[in-house]
């Protein structure tokens, strides 16, 4: 299966936005007298409005990261914004709510249930009997049936991402009337709610050319709030508009203009007024927060101006005239007086831009919650140092979560707490911290792992022609400079770890009477010039008897076999991965704590994930996962072990870390196969407190979901965890306002 995309939860469960022997496992994490699953850690922000409060009429605006190639959500390039057009156009007989369960939507469903288990599972939908296409026929079996045999994988003319859940559907039938549907499965499916959402209807889903080609760039049947109007690939937008035959609450707006804009021209498009809802970085939620701070009540303008500067006043011209005049009358140059003059101008004209553009921003708001998607490091366990499980345990037990969380999360006023769970997120029913089966981070634990492993420090690391160090592709700029640095008397090809660039004094040539002195530049503390050794010893090797390293040193370079443990960390260098790039050196210095080195190298987002982490050429990487209300039909490619293709090619699926087990694969299939949720529940929470032993990936945090939008905007913005209801999306009447989650507690900025 392809890593980009696939049915409309696949797409979900692709990678987000620009991120992966056996040993004993503890206690797994089991059901307890406690819910486990607790609350979701933040609420959805959305300016949430009685209909009565809301105007008819009007566009949104709204900014997507592209124009789908596909509407077909099934197809493997379908996208993001694909999900996005087919919640607005297309029936959904379940819905994600605040929790992030699915929820019965009534719009389409009166009803759907279980109906027998054996001999076989039977499944009885009952349709709303209003339910109908914008063609005007009733939604019903036949719809059903085909998109069934169309993903079932039973014909391979149909080019769809995949199969899971339709390929256990024995036969789908016309119930007791129309407006029932009878599904029949071989096998038992407990993750059953998933299917049909979207439904499709049988034009586009009934034969392989309607379906590989017959949505791609139109639907012409839909049965929504909303019905595409164009895909418009020149103008780089979808335009939505008010579907005529909808039988529901009908849409406030009149239509909904789905606009691709790079995230990094996003907060430009704000200015110029072209944008009314969008999912900005933190440093434009900072500035669009600045402008929605306290303004002059005579003119409407923020009272401070750029960076906490007093807003310039109208006398500056004049203030600038009386410097030029006061200079002449004083002797100065006045060349001089003329560059100071045009100077304080520039500055002058400079500051009035900032005004206007924060101006133009103060009338949106940033509404903010943590998006249904975690953040991973994975670590990639085919080869190289971490194809041994006590290596990538001991990365995993370096590493500090609550410290990453915070550096994310902490200064955006968001709950700060690392996940616990690969499967679910705090609030899902199927969530419990599994965490424990790894163990807490202890650098001194992870040390005892890499020494089991064969890792030491301070040996020697021979160095080759064309010879790489352990798990890393090495720059030849790089490899240049340091033979540069080597000493005289280095001509064995050998180096001791820790010699090199140890000092601070000789990384900064002449920089100062500390460098000179052998000072850290940082600590002030004193350390050997590296030319004071112990009889017979190496420079650098060696410190005085007794000498005791600081608390927060880094540790020796380890190296094993002639080779340093140096890691490839791969990150994508984009506008919109800044964050990715902080927790990145943040991960990097905790690794240096137990002598794991990082040769990071950055890479353009539109080759980060193809060419990187699904053709499995990295160490480390970072990237995200959404959640999903299925994790036993969504999860499982993702940590499923790899297997052997017929090619000889080993086929990961979505599991990109190339680590996983059979007892991992055993737990998944039970909980897909069984109808008992407690059941479910408990298999699941098994299933992850394996992958936490395995350590391919470590979650980290809950991403942020950071959103500008119209002040008067209402029931749209930061949605968290539940489905968009479309049709309730508008403007507010004048005088009305939305409600907002509670302002959270101010918060320090991470150490």
């Amino acid at each position: 299966m392809s890593h980009v995309g696939v049915g409309p939860r696949a797409v979900m469960r692709s990678v987000a936005f620009l991120t992966a022997g056996v040993l004993a496992v503890p206690a797994l994490a089991g059901c307890t007298s406690e819910d486990p699953s607790g609350k979701p850690l933040a609420e959805q922000d959305v300016a949430a409005a009685a209909r009565a409060s809301v105007s008819d009429g009007g566009t949104l605006r709204w900014a997507v990261d592209s124009v789908p190639d596909t509407l077909n959500a099934f197809q493997s390039d379908a996208d993001a914004t694909t999900t996005r057009v087919a919640q607005a156009v297309l029936p959904s007989m379940f819905r994600m709510d605040e929790a992030g369960s699915p929820v019965r939507n009534p719009d389409y469903l009166e009803s759907a249930e279980v109906v027998d288990t054996e001999p076989k599972q039977v499944v009885v939908y009952k349709l709303n009997q209003q339910a109908v296409w914008s063609d005007g026929r009733e939604i019903g079996a036949a719809d059903f049936a085909a998109q069934w045999r169309a993903l079932s994988g039973k014909d391979s003319a149909y080019w769809t991402a995949r199969n899971a859940g339709y390929d256990r559907i024995e036969k789908i039938e016309r119930g007791a009337n129309d407006l029932e549907v009878k599904v029949t499965f071989s096998r038992p499916y407990a993750d059953w709610k998933a299917l049909f959402t979207p439904l499709y209807p049988k034009d586009v889903t009934g034969t392989p050319d309607a379906f590989n080609d017959g949505a791609r760039r139109a639907l012409k049947v839909s049965a929504g709030p909303f019905a595409v109007k164009k895909v418009d690939t020149k103008g780089d937008q979808v335009v939505l508009t008010g579907n005529p035959r909808w039988w529901g609450e009908p849409a406030k707006l009149n239509e909904i203009v789905l606009r691709a804009v790079p995230r990094d021209e996003r907060v430009s498009e704000l200015v110029a007024g072209e944008l009314d809802l969008a999912e900005i970085d933190p440093e434009t939620a900072d500035e669009v927060g600045l402008a929605a701070g306290p303004r002059d009540p005579a003119t409407g303008t923020p009272l401070m101006g750029p960076e906490g500067t007093p807003a310039a006043g109208p006398q500056g011209r004049s203030a600038a005239q009386a410097l030029r005049s006061w200079a002449i009358a004083n002797g100065s140059d006045e060349e001089a007086a003329e560059e100071e003059v045009l100077a304080r101008e520039k500055r002058r004209e400079a500051e009035a831009k900032a005004r206007r553009r924060q101006q133009a921003l103060s009338g949106f708001e940033v509404r903010k919650s943590l998006e249904p998607a975690y953040t991973q490091l994975a670590l990639n366990g085919a080869d190289g140092p971490l194809a041994d499980e006590r290596v990538r345990r001991a990365v995993a037990r370096a590493l500090d979560r609550e410290k990453l969380a915070e550096a994310v999360l902490k200064p955006l006023g968001l709950p700060a707490e690392p996940v616990g769970s690969h499967l679910a997120l705090s609030g899902q029913p199927a969530y419990a911290d599994g965490s424990g089966a790894l163990g807490e981070q202890n650098a001194k634990e992870a040390r005892a792992l890499l020494a089991d492993a064969g890792w030491v420090p301070g040996g020697p690391v021979k160095k080759k022609d064309g010879e790489e160090a352990a798990g890393a592709e090495k720059d030849k700029e790089e490899k240049d400079g340091k033979d540069e640095k080597k000493s005289e008397g280095d001509d064995d090809g050998t180096y001791i770890v820790g010699e090199d660039n140890k000092n601070e004094g000789d990384r900064n040539d002449g920089g100062g009477d500390d460098a000179k002195d052998g000072a850290d530049g940082e600590s002030g503390e004193k350390h050997s010039s590296g030319k004071n050794t112990a009889q017979g010893g190496a420079p650098g090797a060696y410190a005085p008897k007794g000498t005791a390293a600081p608390a927060d040193a880094a540790a020796a370079p380890l190296a094993k076999d002639g080779k340093a443990l140096t890691l490839r960390f791969v990150l994508p260098s984009g506008p919109g991965s800044e964050t990715l790039r902080t927790v990145a050196d943040r991960i990097t210095d905790m690794l240096k704590e137990i002598g794991i080195g990082t040769e990071v190298t950055k890479v353009p987002d539109e080759s980060y994930f193809k060419d990187h982490i699904a053709a499995g050429e990295y160490d480390l990487a970072l990237y995200s996962w959404p959640a999903s209300a299925f994790p036993a039909t969504d999860a499982r490619p993702i940590y499923a072990k790899p297997v052997p293709a017929a090619d000889g090619s080993l086929n990961v699926a979505q599991n990109y870390t190339r680590v996983g087990t059979d007892q991992v694969d055993q737990l998944f299939d039970r909980a897909m196969t069984t109808l008992d949720q407690k059941e479910a529940r408990g298999l699941l929470r098994k299933a992850d407190s394996r992958i936490w032993a395995a350590a391919g990936s470590v979650p980290l945090y809950q991403r942020p979901q950071l959103v500008a939008a119209r002040e008067n905007l209402a029931n749209a913005g930061a949605f968290g965890f539940e489905t968009p209801v479309y049709e309730d999306m508008g403007f507010l009447k004048k005088g009305a306002q939305g409600s907002r989650p509670s302002a959270p507690a101010p918060s320090s900025s991470p150490s």
